[in-house]
């Protein structure tokens, strides 16, 4: 009975998103609304933008499965400046017959919109090429005009090997000196392995970077591109100091299992990336700072937040304060929430579920986050559920949050 009762309430949730209708009341001021109802295709890695008339864009991709069909590709949807509900979804972007997925999206301080995403070439995330398409002409209904489209060529240099030879000792030493059980030694000796296998290989080094979050523009007009690698599992950034014709790559960073960076300012002008988890226990949020605008970073370290091994978003809020969102476990994507910081990243004073559901139910993943002019906070994330999966969007003043624990 108590299994028959909770498919009801699971499907009257899917009709609710997909009659457009506002869900989470009784949460306060927080609002939510799928983009489309629930179905069986895949619908994954979401990203959302204000554009400068207000209007929001969000992106993700869709298909019936990047790893083993080609047929996936961008899709958008966009909410207009006064709010209500989202019109109908459109194709962002498409490769005929490869697998598009991941994509990201920014406008820079030049008022253009950029697009990356990678191309999966062979259904690895190994064989990933990454593209970037640029537009001004955005504004109006359905997709952007792409004025600017081009292939992003990462090309780690020698510091990439040097980088992995020189940490790769002290992960070992870590490894020998950890209370991990055999098979979990087992599997990081066989990845660092891999990885020194690999480091030196010049096609294994030129694909399979990935994007997830937003790119960020810093001081003096660079561009930041957070960029991650399933095969090495490790981070690293591509920019550029010419708006996109010419990008430099970063040496990587290595923390044992540290992808899909996420990047937030402190208030003394040092970055600050935090990485999702795909290593042995702890399970935390990966960290790393750069002095120098993201040229150099410097180590990778645990910080507080628990992951699951799942992707997340953090931002610096107008007034200063950083918000996290993401599954602040370590067991699962059941759970999605939002944290705020005052003191850069040195504590969180405030935390609140968006989602919450039973471990080993419903999933709630790859959150996408943004400050609207207005002050209000905006996600885009991705949910599967008995129903199906789909996008949903939440919005919410930053003081919701701090109204929780």
């Amino acid at each position: 009975m108590k299994s028959r009762v909770v498919g009801i309430l699971m499907l009257l949730a899917g009709l609710l998103g997909s009659a457009g209708g506002t869900m989470g009341a009784g949460s306060g001021d927080l609002q939510k609304r799928d983009l489309f109802a629930p179905e069986s295709w895949h619908n994954h890695g979401s990203c959302l933008v204000e554009l400068p008339d207000g209007q929001l864009l969000a992106t993700w991709f869709h298909g019936s499965g990047e790893r083993k069909s080609d047929d996936v590709r961008i899709e958008g949807a966009r909410r207009g400046r006064r709010g209500g509900a989202w019109g109908g979804r459109f194709p962002m972007a498409d490769t005929p017959g490869y697998p598009d997925t991941n994509p990201c999206l920014f406008v820079d301080s030049q008022r253009q919109l950029w697009l990356m995403y990678p191309t999966i070439l062979a259904n690895l995330w190994e064989s990933a090429l990454m593209k970037v398409h640029i537009s001004r002409d955005y504004r109006g209904k359905g997709a952007p005009r792409w004025e600017r489209q081009e292939i992003l060529h990462v090309t780690p240099g020698p510091e990439f090997a040097e980088t992995v030879n020189g940490i790769l000792p002290e992960l070992s030493r870590r490894a020998a000196e950890s209370s991990w059980d055999a098979q979990t030694r087992r599997e990081v000796q066989e990845y660092m392995d891999s990885f020194h296998q690999n480091a030196t290989n010049k096609l294994y080094l030129r694909l399979g970077w990935m994007t997830r979050a937003h790119p960020v523009e810093v001081a003096g007009g660079r561009i930041l591109v957070p960029l991650y690698h399933d095969g090495f599992s490790v981070s690293l950034f591509a920019y550029t100091d010419d708006r996109g014709t010419t990008w430099k790559t970063t040496a990587p960073l290595i923390g044992g299992g540290n992808i899909q960076p996420s990047v937030v300012t402190r208030r003394d002008g040092a970055l600050v990336t935090y990485m999702r988890d795909n290593g042995p226990p702890p399970k935390r949020l990966l960290m790393a700072t750069s002095n120098d605008l993201g040229a150099t970073w410097g180590p990778v370290t645990d910080s507080e937040i628990p992951n699951p091994g799942s992707g997340s978003d953090v931002i610096g809020l107008k007034d200063g304060s950083w918000l996290f969102v993401g599954n602040d476990t370590e067991d699962g994507r059941h759970r999605l929430a939002v944290w705020i910081s005052d003191d850069d990243g040195a504590s969180w004073k405030w935390r609140r579920a968006v989602e919450e559901s039973a471990v080993g139910t419903d999933s709630y993943g790859y959150p996408s986050a943004i400050q609207t002019r207005d002050g209000r906070v905006h996600l885009t994330y991705s949910v599967r559920t008995q129903a199906g999966g789909n996008i949903r969007h939440a919005e919410f003043p930053v003081d919701w949050v701090r109204a929780g624990r």
